[in-house]
């Protein structure tokens, strides 16, 4: 299970599908598939992996009936390569699918983190991947830190409450109605930090929310973990460049980018006035990779 593969060895290519297909195809198609739901497993790593996806590739039949299987399954097929394995996304019906309300009421009953944990995802994505570039570029790697993220939404925070200003908006609702509050608001009210007696950082700040994100992405096979500064640093994966790819055009990421981001190398960001950009507002339970 340990050997290390070369995607080039011809001599460990599997049989390919011929005539009608066997109850042993469908078996290794399903096989594949559930490869695909180990993110964190490598195909250079494991030999039964490498060459079921080298059937694929060179045995279109079987790559059909793969295909079938993770459909009927709930699943989307976002690539198949050496690079990212089988790697799936679920659809919104799947039972695979994870919903930001079950995700949230982990960590919190308070129904306002709701919101705040959607929109940690969708910070760290957007400041992963902040150009159109970054994301059409396989060799690309998005670097965040949970107080880089916990930063840049700040900024953002500040940027829509200037908008919201100048067009003669309520920037400070009723608080004991949160419902009502933009995502933007709750967090910018909410502690980074906090502080407990044994130095812990309480899940409840901000910083304990983006740590629980990058934790989730890390678990899921979306990101690396490199270090410990600013919180945490981490690396992003290609199983995450594909997830994010395919939801690129959500509306809530696309409004985050509409305030203009410029990535630095340490996985912080700054903002840019955004010009001629109308009030933004974000989305509620926005965010990836999970469904509202």
């Amino acid at each position: 299970m340990t050997e290390h593969v070369e995607w080039s060895e011809p001599d460990a290519a599997a049989t390919p599908v011929s005539g009608a297909v066997t109850p042993a195809d469908a078996a290794d198609a399903a096989r594949l598939v559930a490869f695909g739901l180990q993110p964190k497993l490598q195909p250079a790593r494991d030999q039964e992996y490498a060459d079921l996806l080298r059937r694929y590739r060179e045995d279109p039949p079987f790559a059909r009936l793969a295909d079938a299987v993770a459909t009927g399954l709930g699943l989307i097929v976002l690539e198949v390569s050496p690079r990212a394995g089988m790697a799936v996304t679920a659809a919104e019906d799947s039972v695979f699918a994870v919903r930001m309300g079950d995700y949230a009421r982990r960590t919190s009953a308070d129904s306002a983190d709701r919101f705040l944990h959607g929109l940690a995802h969708l910070a760290v994505a957007a400041l992963a991947f902040p150009r159109p570039e970054d994301l059409a570029d396989d060799g690309y790697i998005g670097r965040v830190t949970v107080n880089g993220v916990d930063a840049f939404v700040r900024q953002a925070c500040r940027r829509l409450e200037e908008q919201a200003e100048e067009q003669g908006e309520n920037t400070d609702p009723a608080t004991d109605a949160p419902g009502l509050e933009a995502a933007w608001r709750v967090w910018a009210r909410r502690s980074a930090t906090g502080a407990t007696k044994d130095a812990r950082r309480p899940a409840a700040s901000t910083t304990g929310i983006v740590a629980k994100a990058v934790a989730f992405l890390t678990d899921s096979g979306f990101l690396q973990r490199t270090g410990d500064e600013n919180g945490g640093t981490y690396r992003t994966t290609a199983r995450y460049q594909l997830q994010v790819r395919d939801m690129a055009g959500s509306a809530a990421m696309a409004e985050l980018l509409e305030l203009g981001i410029v990535p630095v190398t340490d996985g912080t960001a700054t903002l840019l006035p955004a010009e001629d950009t109308d009030d933004l507002e974000l989305v509620a339970d926005a965010a990836l990779p999970f469904h509202s």
